[in-house]
């Protein structure tokens, strides 16, 4: 689905990024981890077109990133959810209408997709907020807003930068719930994290890979983790 082949990125005259090569498979669980600065979060926007590498080959759903026309683009926006690291809503807008942003954008009859957007927002746990406004929420309910937004389209691939960096253990937990069923039900997970007790919690109850970037390269973490 997403596979990047002798991929490098360079920022600010030097290399941030160098050599990498990964598959991610469909339906597969994958952990990204690695030092504040180490790259995780620019590898995530290689893996969704938001950058393009200095060398080597980006292929999204089979076809490569640097020929993609705008058609490509809005299909590509549909089949990967993002959880931004940062969680940006827009404030002046409730909750509810901020997760239903992408059907907006993408054209879709809001009202036709009424039933499955309070679905959704039940499944997060926040139906009890859909009227709130983003600066009511607390830290979880932000982020499992975002994780909501990220797939009212129904993605094949969901990517999380840092879901659980702002937020207690109950609540992290709770998160890689959510995450796990949308695993369940056939999605490709991509986490990046510095939180190993996070990672040492998923691995009870999913084959996941466990990747890490050291120098500038990707690499599959040991077993000690």
């Amino acid at each position: 689905m997403i596979e990047l082949e002798n991929v490098a990125y360079n920022y600010g005259g030097g290399e941030l990024l160098s050599d990498v090569s990964l598959k991610l498979q469909p339906g597969s669980f994958h952990f990204l981890t690695g030092p504040s600065g180490a790259g995780k979060t620019t590898l995530l926007k290689l893996c969704y077109g938001a950058l393009f590498p200095t060398s080597g080959q980006i292929r999204l759903f089979e076809k490569d990133v640097v020929e993609m026309d705008r058609d490509d683009i809005a299909d590509l926006r549909r089949r990967v959810g993002v959880v931004h690291q940062d969680c940006q809503f827009l404030d002046h807008l409730p909750v509810s209408d901020n997760i239903a942003l992408p059907l907006m954008v993408a054209g879709y009859d809001l009202l036709a997709e009424s039933a499955n957007l309070k679905e959704l927002t039940g499944w997060v746990g926040l139906h009890h907020r859909a009227k709130a406004m983003p600066p009511e929420l607390s830290g979880g309910e932000r982020q499992r807003a975002a994780l909501a937004r990220a797939v009212i389209m129904s993605p094949d691939v969901v990517l999380a930068d840092e879901p659980t960096g702002n937020v207690d253990w109950e609540m992290s937990q709770r998160l890689l719930r959510l995450l796990l069923e949308l695993n369940r039900m056939g999605k490709t997970i991509l986490i990046a994290t510095h939180d190993l007790a996070l990672i040492r919690s998923a691995k009870t109850q999913v084959q996941a890979r466990v990747l890490r970037i050291s120098n500038r390269r990707v690499q599959l973490a040991g077993a000690d983790l």
